[in-house]
This record gives C-alpha cells, sequence and structure tokens, in this order.
C-alpha cells in the first residue's frame, strides 16, 4: 500500500521517480539494507536514504545511537547531514526522504528545517510516529510542509524491526535466568 496521508504544501515539488512504484521499492530496500546494518550492530534497525530531485541518492544513515553515545543519531539525521555535505548547503528543497519507520518528532522537525518536501517510509511508528501515528507534525502550522507517503515495503520494515526486538526480548529473558 502506498498512501499520501494528505498533508501535502500546496507548492511542494514532487520528483517524477515517485510516481514509478518500482523505483520507491529500489530506494526502500536500500534503507531496508541500512536497517539491517544497524540491526546487526545491536542498534534499533532504521535506515534512510535521500534523493535529490534527479532521483540520485546523496544521503544514507542508519541508526548509532549506541554507537555514538548520541540519543539524535537517528537514521534520517545522518542522512541529512550528509545529503547537506554533498549539496553544500543545510536547505534539501526538492529532495526526497525514504525511511523505513515513520519519523519520530525530532527527525520530523529535522526534515522540516531541511526544507525537504517528501517523505516516504515503510511502517508506522504508534509509540513516536510524527507524520500521522501519534501526531501529524506536518499538519501544524509550521511554514514548511512535506507530502508525506507511507506503507512502501511497510510489511518488509515491520518485519525487520520486529525481529530486532524480538532477538532483544529474548536475550533479556535469557540474562534474567543467568543472573
Amino acid at each position: 500500500m502506498f498512501s499520501n496521508n494528505g498533508s501535502a504544501g500546496k507548492n511542494c515539488s514532487r520528483a517524477i521517480f515517485l510516481t514509478d512504484s518500482t523505483m520507491r521499492e529500489a530506494y526502500m530496500h536500500t534503507a531496508l539494507t541500512l536497517a539491517e546494518e544497524a540491526a546487526s550492530c545491536d542498534e534499533v534497525p532504521v535506515g534512510c536514504i535521500i534523493c535529490n530531485a534527479a532521483g540520485e541518492i546523496i544521503g544514507t544513515g542508519r541508526n548509532r545511537c549506541l554507537e555514538k553515545h548520541d540519543a539524535t543519531a537517528h537514521a534520517e539525521i545522518e542522512a541529512i547531514r550528509q545529503a547537506s555535505n554533498i549539496m553544500g548547503d543545510w536547505r534539501l528543497e526538492g529532495c526526497t526522504l525514504f525511511v523505513t519507520l515513520e519519523p519520530c518528532p525530532m527527525c520530523t522537525g529535522a526534515i522540516m528545517n531541511a526544507r525537504i518536501r517528501t517523505v516516504v517510509f515503510g511502517a508506522k511508528d504508534p509509540v513516536k510516529g510524527a507524520c500521522g501515528s501519534v501526531i501529524d507534525l506536518f499538519s501544524e502550522s509550521f511554514p514548511d510542509k512535506a507530502a508525506v507517503y507511507n506503507g512502501v515495503l511497510a510489511e518488509e520494515s515491520s518485519a525487520v524491526l520486529s525481529s530486532f526486538f524480538d532477538k532483544v526480548r529474548n536475550n533479556q529473558a535469557v540474562n534474567s535466568f543467568v543472573e
């Protein structure tokens, strides 16, 4: 399922590649690879890529909160930083962000501040989702809006997260027997 939550600003740019489901899925597969890399490092498995208007990947990121001892080391933030460096500008207008999990409030704020106009995510986040699940920050009175699309490879994105958290719960259960 690929749906728009309706929070797009009236002047949002939408890249041509968004109309091609094969391309959307290809970008999301790249983000899923990054999520799996995060999981292999015991990080919450979230992966993110940013494409420019031509469809070129200009930023990638995965969660690194444990690795960097930094609560802000989310996949989206890492991808925004890399894309900004490549573009030579903090404004990423005309860019599209693909992420495996619905962005949290912090990441949604960073997306707004970077002027990213299109967000595509896989799995909804019923705990911290800020693009419609808990709150929709893009529908609030902020000046920078983005078109938000959800459900691209949602099952695959959810499966990576479920597998990771099952492993965490199983390890906690094993560790409680050892202590």
